[in-house]
């Protein structure tokens, strides 16, 4: 049994390799000691995960029984070993591709971004092919532990000091051993000490990925499974604080003699590394961008290039543009209290009287869109379903988003003004393809997403060269961004634990109103308010963003708030505060983008200011959507 359980800290050490091998340039772990030092470090989360999984093995190994050492018994112990031990090492196995895109460690929050999927079978063939090989590591890998498994042979002997010593000694072994499981689930032996948590890798880790590297991903699983992630913070601030810094409840004063029609688009993955009219200050040596069209249109545009998501996923980035309401550790989506009234910009203009209609390309319902589409309220719904022609259907994601785009804007032409629509693309998405007739137009780059950056560009560039032939287009303001980010190139730049969040704002009107570039921080949950602000809402509403084309002396600050796998990140004036649930555990000046120079040693009152914001901000967060006060 010993032999057996070691092979399972044998591989999951191996997996733990592959992670490295996979992701290296994002782990940055730079020498041989640090490897070792933090595959020590992670011995602790594989004892957790190893003995969970292994409990009912351990058992029935060590009950008494004198048929165990049976032909029978012991296959009966290979099926339970290896069907729990290959599904933990499987999990392993997707973060060697999944992690490029979430920067974490899988959880069971991942089960959102699946759940809704109808052509799931699609999406998973296509995966089995653009990554064979690591089907094949994983095939490999599970032949090798059968071999050695089987290397030791068990056979029956009778116990020389006869079957009460052997029911005794059995008892004794496996009380033992039950102590040590509890203790290696819990993390260690110290009763008052409450059992490790994804957090605890922080402990090890020097650099935020490095936590990812600790862990393993049965345990980001078990550890989450279950759990009621949306609770109120353990900390109480005034609520004079909470309206002083937060300002849930804002109202613009702003007068309109007209209402703009106003199009959103929310971009699949497109990073703002990709853009080149975002990286004009970024002084990146030989940049190239992959947006020619985007780049042209950014100078006629208001563009905000230090702008960031607030999630890692694209129901992340819908909540956060259209309801303000960003995620953090769970989906708010997915959680028991996304069904209750929102407040939201599609709420508020449809009492406006606004037509208000969703454009997603992907089969209706996929990625939980169609239904919080509906909590939202738009009036129109507009899927693969409505567009009906499955011949554009790119095979995996949706309809690619050339002729989507036309298809949306023959719709709009439908439309009574003034009208909000909001259209998320799909093309720009692993597994990386454009139509066939466009192989080989757009720059294939450094990187398989920069091809789709290319492809979806033209799209853009295709539709607005038709909108702009249209009555309606004049009187409409259009917002461009992104829901996330995706592959990486500029490393030094965008590899950061800040800069994984970066994404385009651009705000385009024909009128040229909103024009210039502004340095200034800006984040997706700005989109709701800024709307508002520049249709001329003037009723008080709730929002924990703000309007980014407001002036007035009494505005908000700027700031940004995420959640990096483990903890949250705000970022505000001079800092960027490390938050994890309860109190600040690092202040960084806000250029150092890699979190390397911790100066919470030096504490200051502007760190106590930051940290006081971020605390009031989660209280009021959590609050509201517990209180279901949204």
């Amino acid at each position: 049994m010993i032999y057996r359980l070691l092979l399972v800290y044998i591989f999951y050490a191996l997996s733990r390799l592959l992670f490295f091998i996979y992701n290296y340039s994002f782990l940055e772990i730079d020498s041989v000691f640090e490897y070792l030092r933090l595959s020590y470090h992670g011995l602790a989360f594989d004892t957790t995960a190893i003995f969970y999984l292994n409990s009912l093995f351990v058992l029935f190994s060590m009950l008494p029984l004198r048929v165990n050492t049976q032909r029978g018994y012991q296959k009966f112990l290979f099926v339970i070993y290896f069907l729990t031990n290959l599904i933990g090492m499987a999990l392993n196995f997707v973060d060697l591709i999944y992690y490029k895109f979430n920067f974490s460690r899988t959880t069971v929050s991942e089960w959102d971004v699946i759940e809704h999927e109808s052509n799931l079978p699609q999406i998973l063939g296509r995966f089995a092919v653009s990554y064979w090989h690591v089907f094949l590591l994983f095939f490999l890998c599970s032949a090798l532990w059968i071999f050695l498994y089987n290397k030791i042979k068990v056979s029956t002997k009778s116990y020389r000091k006869g079957l009460f010593a052997y029911v005794i000694s059995s008892v004794i072994s496996f009380l033992i051993m039950a102590t040590l499981m509890v203790g290696g689930i819990r993390g260690d032996f110290k009763y008052s000490t409450r059992p490790i948590n994804l957090v605890d890798a922080n402990r090890h880790a020097y650099k935020t990925q490095h936590a990812d590297f600790v862990l393993n991903t049965p345990f980001a699983i078990i550890r989450t499974f279950n759990k009621k992630t949306f609770k109120k913070v353990p900390f109480d601030v005034k609520e004079s604080v909470v309206d002083s810094l937060v300002k849930p409840i804002k109202v613009y004063k702003r007068s309109a003699t007209h209402k703009p029609n106003i199009v959103v688009f929310i971009t699949e993955s497109y990073s703002r590394e990709y853009m080149g009219a975002f990286n004009d200050s970024t002084k990146i040596k030989d940049y190239i961008g992959y947006s020619p069209f985007l780049d042209s249109l950014a100078t006629k545009s208001l563009i905000f290039n230090n702008a960031f998501a607030n999630g890692r996923k694209s129901i992340h980035g819908m909540s956060s543009v259209l309801a303000g309401i960003p995620s953090f550790k769970d989906a708010f989506t997915s959680s028991p209290f996304a069904n209750q009234d929102v407040e939201s910009v599609v709420s508020v203009l449809n009492d406006e009287g606004y037509d208000t209609s969703f454009f997603h390309g992907a089969p209706n319902g996929s990625m939980g869109f169609l239904g919080f589409s509906n909590i939202l309220g738009f009036d129109h719904y507009y899927g693969k379903t409505e567009f009906n022609n499955d011949l554009l259907f790119d095979g995996v994601w949706g309809i690619w988003d050339e002729p989507f785009f036309q298809y949306t804007k023959d719709v709009l032409n439908t439309k009574t003004t003034p009208f909000f629509s909001t259209i998320f693309s799909v093309t720009s998405h692993e597994p990386y393809i454009v139509p066939e007739e466009y192989e080989g137009v757009f720059p294939k780059g450094t990187l398989p997403m920069h091809q789709c950056v290319g492809y979806t560009d033209f799209a853009f560039k295709q539709f607005f060269k038709a909108a702009q032939k249209e009555p309606w287009f004049e009187n409409t303001i259009f917002i461009i961004t992104a829901d996330h980010t995706n592959q990486i190139y500029y490393k030094e730049q965008y590899l950061n634990p800040i800069n994984r969040y970066a994404v385009p704002i651009l705000i385009y009107s024909p009128n040229e109103e909103y024009l210039g570039v502004s340095t200034e921080l800006a984040q997706q949950i700005d989109i709701y308010p800024t709307i508002l602000d520049m249709i001329g809402y003037n009723v008080p509403f709730r929002s924990w963003g703000r309007s980014l084309v407001n002036q007035s002396e009494d505005r908000m600050t700027p700031y940004v708030m995420n959640f990096n796998g483990q903890n949250y990140q705000y970022s505000k004036g001079n800092l960027i505060c490390i938050f994890d649930g309860v109190k600040a555990i690092g202040f960084y000046d806000i250029n150092d983008l890699n979190l390397e120079n911790n100066l919470i040693v030096n504490r200051t009152q502007e760190m106590d200011a930051v940290e006081l914001a971020c605390k009031a901000f989660l209280k009021d967060y959590f609050d509201r959507i517990i209180d279901r006060d949204l």
